[in-house]
């Protein structure tokens, strides 16, 4: 999905003139910062009148928020058509790590905005309460558990914990991104890196002996 078709998706479910505003409210808030940006900032950017803003918005917090609402539900979609493609849990982790990074080629402007400006937003970080993005955390879950099924990932790890692990890593490299005005290498190596972390400790050993060698060889390592 390129960044024309997250556009569409929100423009098709809640009308012209609230996506404009939506639209306009990306920009600003990616060039201004949430903080310092101001409604007549965003009406301006959108063409519409101040008073307009607020047929659709209460506030500046809401329309971030909204902002945040429409997003998520694109990703989410985005991310459940990507990883359908695939059926092996080890295939599926790959492509969740590489999706969900390139995201940030796609917007560049959406990604500042999610890594930066909607954790100044006191209502978010306090009161709000995303449903999308629980769903887009739980595919994690979903894929480890469906992975234990298969005898792939082991038994003992427990799908919550290591969601937000998984999802934590890819969020800190985001945010890296986001931030960083120079780059050792790219998306595709980053989340090929992560995906490699964490399938090591989440796939079965194949027999006890094997797992004896690899924690004495661990131990080793340590010593040295």
């Amino acid at each position: 999905m390129n960044e024309s078709s997250f556009i569409t998706a929100m423009k098709t479910r809640n009308g012209e003139k609230y996506f404009r505003i939506i639209n306009a409210a990306t920009k600003v808030f990616a060039k201004k910062g949430f903080f310092h940006a101001k409604v007549s900032d965003i009406a301006r950017e959108a063409q519409v009148a101040d008073g307009t803003i607020y047929l659709y918005f209460e506030n500046k917090d809401d329309i971030l928020i909204s902002l945040f609402e429409e997003q998520m539900k694109a990703v989410l979609e985005n991310m459940i058509e990507q990883i359908a493609t695939e059926r092996d849990a080890v295939r599926k982790i790959e492509k969740f790590a590489l999706t969900h990074l390139k995201l940030i080629e796609l917007n560049k402007n959406m990604a500042e905005i999610i890594q930066v400006e909607l954790r100044q937003s006191g209502k978010f970080m306090k009161e709000y309460k995303n449903e999308k993005f629980l769903q887009y955390l739980n595919l994690i879950s979903e894929i480890i558990r469906d992975g234990q099924d298969q005898g792939i990932f082991r038994k003992e790890v427990i799908p919550d914990i290591a969601k937000r692990a998984f999802f934590g890593a890819l969020d800190e490299m985001s945010r890296f991104w986001v931030l960083s005005s120079h780059k050792k290498y790219d998306i595709e190596t980053a989340a090929k890196q992560i995906s490699e972390y964490f399938l090591r400790g989440l796939i079965a050993a194949p027999d006890a002996p094997q797992k004896n060698r690899d924690s004495k060889a661990i131990e080793e390592r340590r010593q040295q």
